[in-house]
């Protein structure tokens, strides 16, 4: 009687549809979820590509052929060739101006406890949650007071335009780094340092190797993050200065063809290979 007892359940489950197995609905509805979440963002990327092809100027489906002229065309576009030439400025100077503050910052944080660490550290991720908007209003806002007060043409200047590009890149350049320091063992450089060597001599021939993955990886990610921003370099470029993103919202204000799904599928590509090769130094998994 014990034995039918216990062999009843086993066979209510037999019995049971494979549909109504709840770890396997479980399964079907987790997979279902992902698919949708990966085909909402990478439809409107395969869109663009494919739209970037298309022969016809006005874009009619099915599509009348594909082409490569619109590639071409683009940089019989002033706008898009020197807005290009600008983000790649700006990208540059806000990429190394971020290593010269963040390494430093990064070194603090990862070695140091002082009071205020906590906060500090939670400061620096506010430039990743603040909107691009809010953040350009208040530099925007910042800027003008600056300028009052000390006669200096910061608003609308290239100076002011890179050190606004250097306060969003701080923050990646800084998480970057400390995820490199996370392992590092503190004991090689103090045994350099307890063999003779200086300070300067123990960063240089120890650390420095360590953190130069981290190093590429923030240097990169924090050309990125400049060079495909919009909101915030809305409120700061001043009149007749463009950079690619905002070339390409003005471009569509007048006309819509693919010329701008090309220029899109460059900066998708350009944009794509710096995240591969970021997170082949330093996985992005552990700072995202």
């Amino acid at each position: 009687m014990v034995d039918g007892a216990l062999r009843a359940p086993a066979a209510i489950a037999a019995r049971r549809p494979p549909f109504a197995d709840p770890r396997l609905v479980g399964r079907i509805a987790l997979l279902a979820a992902a698919t949708f979440g990966y085909a909402v963002i990478l439809t409107p990327i395969l869109f663009v590509c494919w739209l970037s092809f298309f022969a016809n100027e006005i874009v009619t489906f099915p599509p009348q052929g594909y082409t490569l002229r619109w590639f071409a065309h683009i940089f019989d576009q002033n706008n898009f060739v020197s807005g290009f030439i600008t983000s790649l400025q700006i990208g540059i100077a806000a990429m190394i101006g971020g290593l010269i503050l963040g390494v430093p910052a990064s070194l603090v944080l990862a070695r140091r406890k002082f009071p205020g660490r906590e906060a500090l550290n939670t400061l620096l991720v506010l430039p990743l949650v603040v909107p691009g908007v809010v953040a350009g209003t208040a530099i925007y806002v910042f800027q003008i007071e600056i300028e009052l007060a000390t006669e200096l043409p910061l608003l609308g200047s290239r100076a002011g335009l890179v050190l606004a590009h250097i306060m969003i890149t701080i923050p990646w350049t800084v998480r970057l780094l400390t995820a490199s320091l996370s392992g590092f063992d503190r004991s090689i450089e103090e045994a350099a340092l307890n063999l003779g060597a200086t300070p300067l001599q123990a960063f240089l021939k120890v650390t420095l190797p360590v953190i130069k993955p981290g190093m590429v990886a923030a240097a990169l990610f924090g050309f990125i993050i400049s060079f495909g921003n919009l909101e915030m370099t809305l409120f700061l470029v001043a009149p007749g200065q463009t950079t690619l993103p905002i070339a390409i919202l003005q471009y569509l204000q007048w006309r819509i063809d693919p010329t701008i799904a090309a220029v899109s599928l460059l900066q998708i590509l350009l944009i794509g290979t710096g995240m591969l090769i970021t997170d082949r130094y330093v996985k992005l998994t552990r700072v995202l």
